[in-house]
């Protein structure tokens, strides 16, 4: 094969990405070549944003591969590895335990602290598992992972007064555009923000139906916290999700965060006022 700007005969030629020709090793290069589609070469950007802490021996990153003119590949099903399964199950019953946790600095009964415990971990693995669906319907690699250092935090605070839910995150790899990191970042807070008015909700009707006063208090607190869980991922600082949605689009973060926080703002309201 030969190379399509100097004629040199190559073995093993270098095929462009962004045109599709065949050169040698120095014309390789979209500026070596004179490629055609230049533009969108120069355009491409490496999006990568730290997800965690740096842990020993292993840093997980939240990292894309920006192009805004290629769009990629949907996947049709949604997988799992069996890693991810044993990262989400130990990162759940974490949540349990600070669920149960709560019950107990309250006062609750069993019964009231496992209906919390189970509504706190549905809270937490929706919000990742939203980002999942959505990063894998674009085409990218998407798995939950424990971190060292959140993992921690969060074992720590089941026995402390003070309470951290962080013991991992959604890793995402691969090439995307903005409006899927936008769809991406956007698919967990939505999750919260529909639980949070659900459970307002159901604390609202359970005394209409005859049910306990303290029931409903658990459904109320459930709902405060979803609206935390959502307001907190909307600041647009840093690594969270508020932070990648306010790049994209200023006008859709605003849709979002205002109602988490008038969420908050009543469920706070109701619950210590």
């Amino acid at each position: 094969m030969n190379c399509q700007i100097c004629g040199i005969e190559v073995t093993i030629p270098h095929t462009c990405h962004y045109c599709g020709g065949q050169f040698c090793s120095q014309h390789r290069l979209p500026e070596n070549h004179t490629c055609p589609q230049i533009n969108i070469a120069r355009t491409q950007q490496q999006y990568t944003t730290n997800t965690t802490k740096t842990q020993t021996n292993n840093n997980y990153t939240y990292n894309f591969n920006f192009n805004p003119q290629q769009s990629t590949k949907k996947r049709q099903n949604i997988y799992s590895s069996p890693k991810e399964l044993k990262h989400i199950g130990i990162a759940a019953l974490l949540v349990i335990g600070i669920g149960v946790s709560i019950g107990i600095y309250s006062g609750w009964t069993i019964g009231m602290m496992a209906i919390f415990a189970v509504c706190m971990m549905a809270s937490f693995l929706a919000h990742e598992i939203a980002h999942k669906i959505t990063a894998q319907k674009h085409g990218l690699w998407a798995e939950f992972r424990l971190t060292l250092w959140g993992t921690l935090l969060t074992f720590a605070s089941v026995f402390l007064p003070f309470k951290y839910i962080g013991p991992g995150a959604m890793m995402i790899r691969g090439t995307t555009n903005k409006k899927s990191i936008l769809e991406i970042s956007i698919a967990g807070p939505i999750t919260n923000i529909i639980f949070s008015p659900i459970s307002f909700a159901i604390a609202h009707i359970l005394p209409i139906i005859g049910l306990p006063i303290h029931l409903a208090a658990v459904f109320m607190f459930v709902g405060y916290i979803n609206a935390f869980i959502a307001i907190f991922n909307l600041i647009p600082i840093g690594i969270l999700d508020g932070y990648k949605i306010f790049s994209v689009d200023k006008k859709i973060w605003a849709t979002v965060f205002i109602p988490s926080l008038i969420l908050i703002i009543y469920g706070y309201i109701i619950l210590f006022m």
